[in-house]
């Protein structure tokens, strides 16, 4: 992983470290070389420029091609899921429209209220919501002013619309980037952090690596008891 974050490289092994087989595929191979951006105001510069450069379909393509890689391991299950944060959130969730992928967990996903990501700054993310046929879980801030309550809500109401099984959750203090475990921004919340990394576990555990079968039905009728 010689051309991610420190953040991102460390978020993959903890992952992997609970026995999954992570890919963390650089976003921007296409632009520089194998080094890193750096968490400043010219690598900020560099990302957010490269983003709207880069074509919607060639990031979709990343996410294919890394699905077939991990499908091609003689160690692979055969069940994917998928996680990002900040553009990978974005990225993440649009992964979600592949029907091989059972899970995502998107944090604090950039762009997808705005339709702004890509070349044109007129990506399909929320018109495709109905492709997503896992479950999938939102993560934000909400102190996050990258991401506004009005945005936040378009996402919910696009997912609840096309009947999407998912979870959203809005974490009361936390800004944006509140798990990037280092402080060049001050936003970093190692407590929130860790407890939605527990929603990671459950997600995946239950999907992923879980023996339980596939799910029958779409849980029916709740019973309306006290």
């Amino acid at each position: 992983m010689p051309s991610v974050t420190g953040p991102v490289q460390r978020f993959a092994r903890q992952i992997a470290g609970h026995g999954y087989i992570v890919a963390a595929p650089s976003s921007y191979h296409g632009f520089t070389g194998p080094e890193a951006l750096a968490y400043d105001g010219p690598g900020t510069d560099k990302g957010n420029a490269w983003k709207v450069e880069k074509k919607v379909a060639s990031y979709d393509e990343d996410a294919t091609l890394s699905i077939d890689a991990l499908l091609g391991l003689p160690n692979c299950n055969g069940r994917i899921g998928a996680t990002g944060m900040c553009l990978g959130g974005h990225l993440a969730f649009r992964c979600a429209f592949d029907k091989r992928v059972l899970a995502s967990v998107c944090y604090f996903a950039t762009d997808i209220h705005s339709a702004t990501l890509g070349e044109g700054q007129n990506d399909d993310s929320l018109k495709r919501v109905k492709d997503i046929k896992g479950e999938t879980a939102m993560i934000f801030g909400k102190r996050d002013n990258h991401v506004p309550p009005a945005g936040r809500d378009a996402i919910r109401q696009a997912l609840h619309n096309a009947n999407v099984t998912f979870s959203f959750y809005e974490l009361a203090w936390a800004q944006h980037a509140f798990i990037r475990d280092e402080m060049s921004k001050g936003r970093y919340d190692p407590a929130l952090a860790g407890i939605c990394f527990q929603v990671l576990l459950e997600m995946f555990g239950r999907t992923l690596s879980g023996d339980l079968g596939p799910r029958e039905g779409d849980g029916g009728e709740v019973e309306d008891v006290c």
